[in-house]
């Protein structure tokens, strides 16, 4: 099983990110993701998650209406859209999967908020 995140880099604050994390070796319709971040010093956090189906999902309340979590099913993909970022938002950010006690995370993408 692998998950690759990619879209991180460096932006200024009140700019916007796409990260997505594409997912192979695994049924990824059955599997909850999340995106999780981790910044330095401090313990790793959920952010956003969603349902199998992409129906239904959650943020953290630090990032709610900034940040839009999505899946396609059909391209083994999910998605964290990050709008008007703020320098707080920096961090290591992973995308996991879960089913029931199964967890996989990818190796993280770097996002920087910074002027």
């Amino acid at each position: 099983v692998h998950l690759v995140e990619s879209g991180g880099g460096l932006v200024q604050p009140g700019g916007s990110l796409r990260l997505s994390c594409a997912a192979s070796g695994l049924t990824f319709s059955s599997y909850y993701m999340n995106w999780y971040r981790q910044a330095p010093g401090k313990e790793r956090e959920l952010v956003a998650a969603i349902t199998r189906g992409g129906d239904s999902t959650s943020y953290a309340d630090s990032v709610k209406g900034r940040f839009t979590i999505s899946r396609d099913n059909a391209k083994n993909t999910a998605y964290l859209q990050m709008n008007s970022l703020k320098p707080e938002d920096t961090a290591v950010y992973y995308c996991n999967a879960v089913r029931v006690v199964v967890n996989y995370w990818g190796q993280g993408t770097q996002v920087t908020v910074s002027s």
